[in-house]
């Protein structure tokens, strides 16, 4: 075990599964108390064709776990040292690892085992390794004789075969066996391949000749302390005296073996004697074992569905529905090996294989050639590509579709989720990247000829070959990421006291922040702080210390439309907390501070459910909806949703079965209530239209596209992406759209590097989605005040959670809903701060964005952090602040609106006239783990100038601008105002009023 270390891994896996958060996925780990094994990470498999664990294999298409692997590996005569599991079903063992294999990341291997769900079992050309704690035996070699048969070193071979005659051992192939079975049928050269194949000849035929000994690296099956060549490689021996037996023609009695012609099970039937490996493989699905018969061999290929089963070498079991690759039929009496299990049936011959099948038809398919024209789209096909011989992947993303894979299936997924460069490898895997992936990762262009596997759903058309991707390029853009000349930036705003995890700008013009409380490691928590902005160059009068009760750790927040503009906390982490509702009212004035702090009472107002990662909406008629989240940390789901107040009548929760039936994945839920005045709902990957009184399912929308490569990956807590509407628009006839940016997949929990769309209330609603310039989970979106959308913050790997996350990204991008699909993303600046789990960004009254937080608690073994929990707050300076401009100014009197009433501004420009002038409103908003509740709501409503004097139409409904406080703005071209707070709709259910206690402050509606 020279060179390998596993801290990386021990550190991946300890994290992953750290109790601090409610994720839970598939893992690495052996799940056996009374065991010594061990994992030791995901190791590349079949570089240059050679197993990396070459002993004894067998496969479980339905019932494969790494347990029912390790006990296979670990029982009996199997009493090896490694265990490895791969491609979801496949068991491998040996004594050692292949001298070409190497650690590859654990990502990587990303398949679920066929037999537990919760368990990855490696991928394809990925072992998950598991080792028994015993130090491994000598190393194998190249035996040098055995009596008179000298080695004579490793040959290449070829489908007509170096030796023709394969022959039978008696037990498994070992050199001894091999060299015993090819003196006794009068051979005098012997060569053994692929571990478990023996083979003899008079002479060495068709070109065979020398080549590196180390090529040959397959430990025997019989014996693994000795090499039996490797795939069409022979370890080659040559008998150094004069063999006075003669050569049988073929090693095994024809007179002794027959095909099987009845009894067979169903309506199975033999169909003949067939060619293979002429041009490759004709069946694939391979199944091995040393008691193979012709029964138990379709038994194997009907347990799987198969129509035909086929039976080579005596102990090698093939299955399919067709036999590719030019197969041609051969004599009946060609197929004469004895079966391992039953030595009067006939298992074929070295390659020549005996055919069943279930229903009389045996279809053969021409040898498949490389679809070059009918492509779809602008694919053109590029060439056969190389991975490097590391067993290094080119491409990040790949499909495993082991009977479907098609190269038009393969170029539309990749092109549907923006990857401009499509590979597909070993008949059955789609990869999906970017031109610049080959030249990064090694890859090199080689002969068309090199890749010579059929697709596996379309067994006429090459799909690469192992290491090999038959290559396709989109030719022409696909996608354009603008990168401007004025990008905005970051800047230091003012160093913190506390890790905030909620921060909200309130109609005082301050930010309130919210931190734990309780479970925080910082003596001076106290649950709140409020941020002064007009005294950040003083950082003793900035902060004014506020507090809270119970801890809001992992709480919902929203801004109220009552007079005083509340702020309300609702759920938290435990106990008590989970159940409280907290109410702070901003006071004072820039400059000045405000003595109101929070309130809350838990033995008189709380919560009739207690909720960890709630969401909270305000809906039209005034009233809160609570939605989701967990009874406790780390505790059983709470797939409900309530109102606040609470409705006279007891207990009034409502069941939502489809956020039980997706816990844990759909914490913070998305809500946002739309022009119809019904909810959008979106949870995991998952999204519906619920009626806004009965909260009934009206429309279930299609599932949210995901990853490339996976379609579980998910937009809600843990895997975390972010949400917001997209503009509306005075009259507001448009239909209203829902962005929804990053998330992560569930395992190998690789960030998503899209952002999808949809119309929810349109007929026949479907996702549009969209490349990022980067993958990005916990991301944090700011609606700004010229209709565009700030995205930053998060990683480029993990999911939500303490010390879940690594790779931050830095940089922030700009997306504009105005420009069309496929051209809506700028790349702007980058910062120096990682802004991982608990970050927040929110716009503040002058245009700028606020960035805040960061609470990862990622820590290296000896206790110093990865990533700092992070004080210092930081504001983005977007391109429109970043141009020399004057902002514009406007005065306003009438700040309390109703809905479809007209109020006058007065403005003063700089640039423009009022006729190219633009008025948004901009609604309140909490910003807390990439979730904004008020769904980022921006409004540009009517409006009409007489000189310098404009009126503006306020929103016609509170479907269109549900009860609130908003950000009113006015931009003179691109540049945006100062805001001031405008309160529309008024306070319908009265929530000034509420909660009538005398330790509560009500600011009246």
């Amino acid at each position: 075990m020279a060179g390998f270390t596993t801290f990386s891994l021990i550190w991946i896996i300890s994290s992953l599964t750290a109790t601090a958060c409610a994720y839970r996925f598939p893992s690495h780990h052996l799940h056996r108390r009374d065991t010594t094994w061990a994992a030791l990470g995901c190791w590349t498999d079949n570089v240059g064709g050679t197993r990396t664990l070459s002993a004894v294999t067998y496969t479980d298409t339905v019932n494969m776990t790494i347990e029912s692997c390790v006990n296979f590996c670990s029982t009996g005569s199997n009493a090896y040292v490694y265990a490895g599991v791969e491609y979801a079903q496949e068991c491998y063992c040996g004594n050692y690892l292949s001298s070409g294999a190497t650690n590859a990341s654990s990502s990587d291997c990303d398949m679920a085992c066929t037999g537990n769900a919760a368990e990855f079992c490696g991928a394809g050309n990925r072992l998950d390794i598991f080792w028994s704690g015993v130090q491994p035996p000598a190393s194998p070699i190249l035996v040098p004789s055995v009596g008179n048969w000298s080695l004579l070193g490793c040959y290449n071979d070829s489908a007509t075969r170096a030796l023709p005659y394969g022959t039978d051992v008696t037990g498994s192939v070992t050199v001894e066996s091999c060299t015993a079975a090819c003196y006794d049928a009068g051979y005098p050269y012997a060569g053994m391949e692929y571990a478990d194949e023996c083979y003899c000849g008079l002479t060495i035929e068709n070109n065979s000749g020398p080549t590196t000994n180390t090529d040959c690296d397959m430990t025997c099956a019989g014996n693994s302390s000795e090499y039996c060549g490797g795939p069409y490689l022979l370890s080659m021996y040559n008998y150094t005296q004069a063999i006075t037996i003669a050569p049988v023609v073929n090693p095994t009695n024809p007179s002794t073996v027959s095909a099987v012609t009845s009894g067979l099970t169903g309506n199975w039937t033999y169909g003949g004697c067939y060619v293979d490996n002429v041009n490759g493989r004709v069946l694939g699905n391979e199944y091995d074992n040393s008691t193979m018969t012709v029964e138990s061999c379709i038994a194997n290929c009907a347990g799987q569905n198969f129509t035909i089963a086929a039976i080579e070498y005596s102990t090698q079991c093939f299955c399919g529905d067709y036999l590719i690759n030019g197969a041609t039929i051969s004599a009946d009496s060609n197929c004469d090996m004895a079966c391992g299990g039953n030595a009067t049936e006939a298992c074929g011959g070295p390659n020549l294989l005996s055919v069943y099948s279930s229903n009389g038809n045996i279809t053969l398919l021409p040898v498949p050639v490389m679809q070059t024209t009918n492509l779809p789209g602008q694919w053109v096909y590029e060439g056969c590509l190389a991975e490097p011989s590391t067993g290094a992947r080119i491409f990040q993303y790949e499909n495993e579709w082991t009977t479907n894979n098609t190269v038009d299936a393969c170029l539309n997924q990749c092109a549907a989720f923006g990857y401009p460069v499509a590979g597909l490898e070993y008949g059955a895997q789609c990869f999906c990247g970017d031109v610049s992936d080959i030249a990064a990762n090694g890859g090199t262009y080689v002969s068309d000829s090199q890749c010579n596997m059929a697709c596996s759903g379309d067994p006429i058309h090459l799909c690469g070959a192992g290491s090999r991707l038959s290559t396709y390029y989109w030719n022409g853009t696909m996608n354009t990421w603008n990168t401007p000349a004025n990008t905005g930036y970051y800047e230091f705003l003012i160093g913190g006291l506390v890790v905030p995890l909620i921060a909200t700008v309130g109609i005082n013009n301050k930010v309130t922040f919210l931190e734990k409380h309780g479970t925080s490691e910082f003596d001076n928590a106290t649950g709140a702080y409020e941020l002064d902005l007009s005294l950040v160059d003083n950082y003793q009068l900035a902060w004014r210390e506020m507090h809270v009760q119970t801890d809001v750790f992992c709480s919902g927040s929203i801004i109220l439309p009552d007079k005083g503009g509340r702020q309300i906390n609702v759920g938290g982490w435990s106990l008590s907390s989970t159940f409280g509702v907290r109410l702070y009212t901003p006071d004072g004035s820039a400059g000045v501070n405000g003595t109101n702090d929070w309130e809350e009472n838990v033995n008189e107002l709380t919560l009739q459910r207690g909720r960890w990662y709630p969401t909270a909406m305000m809906m039209p008629n005034g009233s809160i909806l609570v939605v989701g989240g967990e009874s406790g940390s780390n505790a059983s789901p709470q797939p409900s949703l309530e109102i606040l107040p609470a409705p006279i009548g007891g207990d009034t929760v409502v069941t939502l079965d489809y956020l039980q039936r997706t816990d844990p994945y759909n914490l913070y839920p998305f809500l946002l209530v739309l022009p119809s005045g019904r909810f959008f709902i979106g949870y995991y990957n998952e999204a519906r239209i619920l009626d806004p009184v009965t909260f009934d399912t009206v429309t279930v929308l299609p599932n949210m596209p995901g990853a490339v490569n996976n379609f579980l990956a998910g937009r809600t807590y843990p895997m975390e992406g972010s949400a917001v509407l997209l503009p509306q628009y005075a009259p507001y006839t448009d239909p209203i759209e829902v962005l929804i940016c990053g998330g992560s997949t569930i395992g190998a929990a690789i960030a998503l590097d899209n952002c999808i769309s949809i119309a929810p209330e349109v007929p026949n609603a479907t996702w549009t989605l969209e490349r990022m310039p980067s993958k990005r989970v916990m991301p944090c979106i700011t609606t700004l005040p010229d209709g565009t959308y700030l995205i930053m913050n998060g990683a480029h790997q993990g999911v939500a959670g303490f010390g879940l996350a690594t790779d931050p990204n830095f940089s922030a991008i700009l997306y504009d809903p105005s420009q069309p699909i496929g051209q809506r993303f700028s790349i702007l600046n980058n910062t120096i701060v990682a802004r991982l789990y608990h970050s927040e960004a929110t716009l503040l009254p002058d245009g700028r964005v606020l960035v805040s937080g960061s609470d990862p608690q990622t820590y290296y073994p000896n206790g110093s952090y990865v990533y700092p929990e992070e004080m210092r707050i930081e504001v983005y300076i977007p391109p429109y602040l970043n141009q020399g401009l004057t902002q514009p100014k406007f005065t306003i009197t009438e700040t309390d609106w109703a809905l479809g009433g007209q109020y006058s501004i007065t403005v003063t420009l700089f640039q423009g006239t009022t006729s190219t002038m633009r008025v948004s409103l901009v609604a309140a908003s909490s910003s807390t783990h990439g979730n904004v509740m008020s769904g980022g709501r921006i409004i540009f409503p009517a409006f009409s100038c007489s000189g310098n004097t404009c009126t503006i139409t306020a929103p016609p409904n509170a479907y269109v601008s549900p009860p609130g406080w908003h950000q009113l703005f006015v931009l003179d071209g691109p540049t945006p105002s100062h805001s001031a707070w405008v309160r529309i709709g008024g306070d319908p259910a009265q929530l000034g009023n509420w909660p009538d206690y005398p330790d509560f402050t009500t600011p009246g509606v």
